[in-house]
């Protein structure tokens, strides 16, 4: 149940892009997880929300306010799961956490603040 460690959030302009990465430190010890991965974030007075997901195939979902914006991909060979954020929205704003999908027992991370201004 070691937590997964999130970086690359920052402040940016509303219309830029960040490149959020997640690493696996148990991948020490065992091998990347082949379940389901997941970013999820938490906005200022709101709940933790699930925004992208990848299978252990490649399969991806994505709510909808963040289509055709935000990317998730895997790196297997280094054991991080990345967010491509493009575009990105004021309402974007928000601390940004990686987790399996659904939640299996993994402890959740400190994870990385993203702020867009206007």
């Amino acid at each position: 149940q070691v937590q997964f460690v999130e970086s690359g959030g920052g402040l940016v302009q509303a219309g830029g892009s960040l490149r959020l990465s997640c690493r696996d430190p148990r991948a020490i010890f065992s091998t990347f997880s082949p379940k389901t991965l997941g970013w999820y974030r938490q906005g200022p007075g709101r709940q933790r929300e699930l925004v992208a997901s990848i299978s252990s195939d490649r399969n991806t979902n994505y709510i909808d306010s963040v289509k055709g914006r935000f990317t998730i991909s895997r790196d297997n060979s280094n054991k991080k799961v990345l967010l491509q954020m493009s575009n990105l929205k004021p309402e974007d704003t928000a601390v940004y956490y990686c987790n399996d999908v659904p939640i299996a027992g993994r402890s959740w991370g400190v994870g990385t603040q993203v702020t867009v201004s206007s």
